[in-house]
């Protein structure tokens, strides 16, 4: 016995429906007659067994099933719709933009140039950063779908659960002090010379931070070593500059850079270096400008 079989139209003419609670305005949106949009929903209900639609005074309405089955045809004709859009851009070559979720400071820090050189070579391409306080913050936003790629330090496999990591440089860690200070003829420091500091510390919450605070647990250092904290790396650097205490931060490229002949960067002995690259939900899956634009950065940053 012949059996009709609901269709990809079916699930795109129910989310419709639920979505106008009119009928008729769905088929005059499109330009079909009211049965043919019935006939849909009908279809649907004859193959799930449930009814999906209650009719109302004025229009109509998902019933409880029909919610759970709106809900269920939203999320996947997005996702089908995203990766029928990655598809034409593997094929052709060209995509429409790149989203990327970043740190405060990542663009200035680690990828200045490289966006001057992609956006040179691809003109038609659009850059959108989102902007997060923290590498996990960055890592939900990706999961979500909101994003095509993530700068972040790397986390443990358990903390980027189905996610693809790949890390592009490793990041030793420094002691920025001004060049009168007198820490600045050190060629390199341990956690007891940290004690002897007023050092300022990454924030709270964040890969860098927790690094920190294990190694200064660890190491039994006193609250007197914890004076402040900062934001981001820029801002620690630039109170280290005013004299205002001594930022222990990663020697980023940006921030090398930045020091200039005021402050010293001073290597600090023991603290496990910081690996930060780019995560992606699934690298294969990439469009080509957004695997493009995470290789200019990477040859960038190698290059520093």
């Amino acid at each position: 016995m012949y059996r009709e079989r609901v269709t990809l139209d079916d699930l795109k003419v129910f989310v419709l429906v639920c979505e106008a609670r009119n009928l008729s305005a769905v088929a005059r949106e499109m330009n079909c007659s009211q049965s043919a949009v019935s006939q849909h929903v009908r279809r649907l209900e004859k193959e799930i067994g449930l009814t999906l639609m209650e009719r109302q005074p004025r229009g109509v309405a998902p019933t409880g099933a029909g919610r759970i089955l709106q809900r269920a045809a939203s999320d996947g004709l997005t996702a089908l719709g995203e990766g029928l859009r990655l598809l034409e851009e593997l094929r052709t070559g060209h995509g429409g933009g790149v989203v990327i979720a970043t740190g405060a400071t990542t663009i200035r820090n680690f990828m200045g140039a490289a966006i001057k050189e992609f956006c040179a070579a691809f003109p038609e391409v659009g850059l959108e950063f989102h902007t997060e306080r923290s590498s996990h913050r960055c890592i939900d936003v990706l999961r979500s779908g909101a994003v095509d790629l993530a700068w972040v330090t790397i986390a443990g496999e358990a903390d980027a659960q189905g996610i693809e990591q790949r890390p592009v440089v490793s990041l030793e860690w420094v002691l920025a002090v001004r060049s009168d200070d007198p820490l600045a003829g050190e060629s390199a420091l341990l956690a007891d010379d940290l004690a002897r500091t007023r050092l300022i510390r990454p924030p709270a919450g964040t890969s860098s931070g927790r690094q920190v605070e294990h190694y200064l647990g660890a190491h039994g250092l006193p609250p007197r070593a914890t004076t402040t904290r900062a934001t981001d790396w820029d801002t620690a650097l630039l109170l280290a500059e005013m004299g205002l205490g001594h930022a222990l931060i990663p020697a980023a490229p940006g921030l090398v850079g930045q020091s200039g002949d005021s402050v010293r960067l001073i290597p600090v002995t023991g603290i496990p270096s910081l690996e930060v690259g780019w995560a992606a939900r699934q690298w294969s899956a990439l469009s080509p400008a957004a695997r493009g634009f995470a290789d200019t950065v990477t040859r960038h940053v190698g290059r520093g």
